[in-house]
């Protein structure tokens, strides 16, 4: 039976974190997050090796260097990244869980269809903001971001939402719960899982 990678895109402060939660809380025994690697610092209530593995730009750099990655990009000056080990880790039966920048989830589409990633197809879904004056609002919110950063996001949601159309499903995020019920359903339908 295949493995699916379920590939969650969308612009910063969308939802998409919120989403891959609640789909690991509730399909937990049949399904892994990919807990992808940058060169940020940590976020207040951030932790390493559960949000993200924190890594100096040197140290990303050199993994770069050693061909760890599947995938990375540079994306409002940190690198971001997706190590193979992770991505393809064959001591498990689970489908992944990626919650992934749209470029990221362009790279790893075409390694799955390119049959680097064998046993293993794709899901993906992004997840639309209601409109850009809403997204803004939402990082402005949350409180993690200053106002360049939230500027530099914005200049980047705007060019991510003109890709939408390249993943399988788009959800226009109305709210929490129905953005959860919308991937639940695509997740239970191509998984066959209840």
């Amino acid at each position: 039976m295949a493995r699916y990678i379920i590939i969650i895109s969308g612009p910063a402060g969308v939802g998409k974190t919120t989403i891959c939660n609640r789909l690991v809380k509730e399909f937990g025994s049949h399904l892994y997050r990919l807990i992808t690697t940058t060169s940020r610092p940590a976020r207040k209530n951030e932790v390493d090796g559960v949000d993200y593995i924190f890594l100096s730009p040197k140290d990303f750099l050199d993994k770069v260097s050693n061909d760890e990655f599947a995938e990375h990009e540079m994306i409002h000056g940190n690198y971001y990244g997706s190590l193979k080990k992770s991505l393809f880790d064959s001591s498990s039966d689970k489908n992944l869980l990626i919650n992934i920048d749209v470029n990221g989830a362009q790279s790893i589409q075409k390694i799955v269809s390119n049959s680097a990633a064998k046993g293993f197809q794709t899901l993906s879904i992004f997840v639309r903001p209601k409109s850009i004056e809403d997204l803004k609002d939402r990082l402005l919110h949350r409180g993690t971001d200053e106002e360049d950063e939230i500027n530099r996001r914005m200049q980047t949601a705007k060019q991510e939402i003109a890709q939408a159309n390249l993943f399988d499903f788009i959800i226009d995020s109305t709210n929490k719960d129905l953005d959860y019920c919308l991937v639940k359903n695509f997740f239970v339908k191509f998984t066959g899982l209840q």
